[in-house]
């Protein structure tokens, strides 16, 4: 069902959309939101059938990140899709989501080095673009914990985890989903492999820029084989220093990327503008229109908006849709809301990460009375 805004500005938010095959009825999308909900072995908890269709108003609703295999797991309770248990569980969520008339893709995720021993199979080292450890946390069955030290993937290695990817986007489409979107942000292993921090590898993986987009290009084509280029998005963050990445060449390596990546004929480019706590500053913000400018395919913007600023975004053409985070873990009903110009709810962050149906499915419509909090 097309919604009409109150607000005429908002108008650009409830435009029909084709991102590839995947055709969106507005534009106010799902980003993906770790949950930490679904069961030890990566099923989806029967709970997140709810969760999901609740959300099914937005024009595309992007998963929370599914590992793509044991190796890629980094934090307790996250959902994988790589087995015939993970496919049966996500069928249910993706015919929960079409019978409400919605659209959904599966994230699909390998964190790299940002796990840690307890999480991987045997207590094995977690993986990475060399073996170099992050600076930073992750969630385990004792709480956050540091990120234990990685070992370099060999040339062989990465063949295998390629292959990993071509798995997974199949299990997804076997599932139900109407495309996936590779996780390539965020300090995850993909973007490890991008950022200079953590990939000074000397091999044709690495050092100059060319070289560290390899990886990504190679799962991006082999994803693109699989399914076809009209399901394949793809999430990236180049201004993004989350999860102890960097660079300084950053606008090379992500033209670079985005030069190769144009002729496959994306669905679509995601693009984390800005992370909560952490304000973008103007030269950041160039950048990031120089990259968009260099984009030949439809464009998401993430990070930060609201119904106006989104709205006004893509009405200047600077993003073809708007993806929003923490406004849809509290308000299921996001879409809806905007049209109507009703109030939003107030996210509890408290129940954000793990728990039950709490602060997960009880958030309240705009027809009802309860509260979450």
């Amino acid at each position: 069902m097309s919604l009409s805004p109150k607000n005429s500005d908002l108008k650009p938010l409830f435009e029909p959309i084709a991102f590839g095959d995947i055709k969106a009825k507005n534009r106010v999308l799902m980003a993906p939101l770790t949950r930490n909900r679904s069961h030890a072995d990566g099923t989806p908890a029967k709970m997140a059938i709810e969760y999901y269709r609740q959300r099914a108003g937005a024009g595309l609703i992007i998963t929370e990140a599914t590992q793509i295999s044991a190796q890629g797991k980094g934090y307790k309770d996250t959902p994988g899709i790589y087995t015939p248990k993970h496919i049966a569980a996500w069928k249910e969520i993706t015919d929960a989501v079409h019978a409400e008339g919605g659209k959904i893709v599966c994230q699909l995720w390998h964190v790299g080095r940002i796990s840690h021993t307890s999480l991987q199979e045997g207590g094995k080292a977690p993986v990475s673009a060399s073996d170099i450890a992050a600076e930073t946390m992750t969630f385990t069955e004792n709480g956050f914990e540091p990120t234990s030290k990685p070992r370099a993937l060999t040339p062989t290695d990465i063949r295998g985890v390629v292959r990993d990817y071509v798995h997974a986007a199949k299990c997804a489409m076997e599932a139900g989903f109407d495309g996936v979107e590779v996780h390539g942000a965020n300090g995850y292993l993909i973007d490890q492999f991008l950022q200079e921090s953590s990939n000074p590898r000397t091999d044709s993986y690495g050092g100059n820029p060319e070289k560290r987009v390899r990886f990504l290009m190679e799962v991006v084509t082999a994803v693109v084989d699989a399914i076809g280029a009209g399901r394949t998005g793809l999430r990236l963050s180049p201004t993004g220093k989350f999860n102890d990445v960097s660079s300084t060449d950053t606008e090379k390596v992500f033209t670079t990327a985005i030069d190769r990546l144009n002729p496959l004929g994306l669905a679509y480019l995601h693009v984390v503008e800005r992370f909560p706590g952490m304000p973008i500053n103007p030269s950041e913000e160039a950048l990031l229109t120089r990259l968009q400018a260099h984009w030949n395919g439809p464009f998401i913007s993430n990070g930060g908006y609201g119904a106006d600023d989104g709205a006004s975004t893509i009405g200047k053409g600077r993003a073809d849709a708007i993806a929003y985070g923490r406004p849809y873990i509290a308000n299921p009903d996001l879409a809806e809301r905007f049209a109507a110009g009703a109030s939003l709810n107030t996210p509890d962050q408290d129940t954000f990460y793990g728990g039950g149906a709490h602060g997960y499915t009880d958030y309240p419509f705009m027809n009802e009375k309860k509260n979450v909090a």
